[in-house]
């Protein structure tokens, strides 16, 4: 089936449907070797179709993230010793979303969207995976836990992401700054929790202590980027595109660049985590350009009409070369194909060379059809983890 989600709209202030990415969790060890990082030991740990993100880690040994099963996102475990997955909790009416582990509890929250467009933060129970709503009040987007009592959190208001201070046993809300992104993180060895604040033109890693609203400015991020989290040192980690950057506010006057990833499995990187002693990190990645273009080849050659459109985008464009158009969108393309793979027992495509050079992957095929062979040249240009467009060359 085409993977759907229903995601909130902070820009729109509405609940809708939207085309998912197809992402994937990679997780690494942290090696430091006389004060100096690299990251060891790679491994994808969701290595699954569809949308996989959010990642944190629940101890030292297990991660949290949520995984597309049956069409819908649940909360999912790593056991990283056994190399073992399971779920927490299957919700057939809605869809979990930033899995975080409660402090000084066995239980986990998330955010659920549910299919009638209600958004709540709730509580799971680590065994059996029955919830129960933390917040009734507001719509909280991102969040983090400063203890076991409050929740510093992003909330939906009118259009735009304003940070909360919950506490959930009094119930009680306080609202202390507009505009703000989806990354909140305790700040090691402090009691304070950072956030980013986004003005128009500049954004901001900011502090903020929850028990009395002080808010200071830690640093500017690297240009619109939101995503970061914190080593055990207080050095920050942003990523950027296929890039993570370092900076010490203490000592630092400038980002540094920590890893450059040559690897094309691991693009336009966002969720970024460490766990709590800063051996490992874990971080969120789109699948490779090459990825996505494969997939929908190996549909292709199994006439798998859902599995291909799935790997296309919503208003996906079809080009003769060089520039006529002869197909815009998912029904239009869908239509054209479903036909073709039914009627076409002994289709197939063989690779004979491909070039992958940024967005852009470049086929040269030999197709088999209806006992016709010819050979064709396809260009595939990917966004946002999907095919955007393609430009056939005969």
């Amino acid at each position: 089936m085409m993977k759907y989600f229903l995601i909130t709209l902070c820009s729109l202030g509405l609940c809708t449907i939207v085309f998912a990415q197809d992402t994937e969790v990679h997780l690494f060890d942290i090696k430091n070797t006389d004060g100096k990082l690299a990251l060891t030991n790679h491994r994808n740990v969701s290595n699954n179709s569809g949308y996989d993100n959010q990642p944190s880690f629940y101890n030292d040994n297990i991660l949290t993230f949520v995984t597309t099963i049956n069409s819908q996102t649940d909360i999912a475990t790593y056991n990283i010793r056994d190399k073992v997955s399971n779920f927490i909790n299957n919700t057939p009416n809605g869809g979990e979303y930033s899995p975080l582990k409660i402090p000084n509890s066995q239980d986990v929250s998330a955010v659920r969207l549910d299919k009638d467009g209600k958004q709540r933060l709730y509580r799971y129970d680590f065994k059996t995976g029955e919830s129960t709503e933390l917040i009734k009040d507001l719509v909280v987007a991102y969040y983090t836990w400063f203890d076991e009592n409050t929740v510093v959190s992003a909330v939906i208001e009118e259009g735009n992401l304003n940070l909360y201070v919950s506490n959930i046993t009094t119930g009680e809300n306080k609202k202390y700054a507009s505009n703000v992104g989806r990354s909140f993180h305790n700040i090691p060895n402090s009691k304070l929790v950072s956030f980013i604040s986004k003005d128009e033109d500049k954004w901001f890693i900011k502090s903020l202590n929850p028990l009395t609203g002080e808010i200071q400015t830690i640093t500017q991020t690297i240009p619109k980027v939101e995503d970061m989290c914190w080593l055990i040192d207080g050095s920050i980690l942003i990523p950027s595109e296929n890039r993570i950057f370092k900076f010490n506010p203490k000592k630092d006057t400038r980002f540094s660049i920590l890893k450059d990833f040559e690897d094309n499995n691991i693009q336009k990187i966002t969720r970024i985590a460490t766990n709590e002693i800063g051996t490992m990190l874990v971080l969120v990645s789109e699948v490779s350009p090459e990825g996505i273009v494969q997939k929908q080849l190996d549909a292709y050659n199994a006439r798998d009409i859902d599995a291909f459109m799935a790997t296309y985008t919503k208003d996906i464009k079809l080009y003769n070369f060089p520039n006529d158009l002869r197909s815009e969108g998912q029904e239009a393309m869908r239509n054209s194909y479903k036909g073709y793979f039914e009627g076409t027992p002994d289709l197939h495509c063989k690779i004979l060379y491909r070039i992958v050079t940024g967005n852009k992957v470049i086929d040269h095929e030999l197709v088999t059809a209806n006992g016709n062979t010819f050979k064709a040249i396809a260009v595939y240009e990917v966004e946002n983890g999907l095919i955007s467009k393609v430009t056939f060359i005969r």
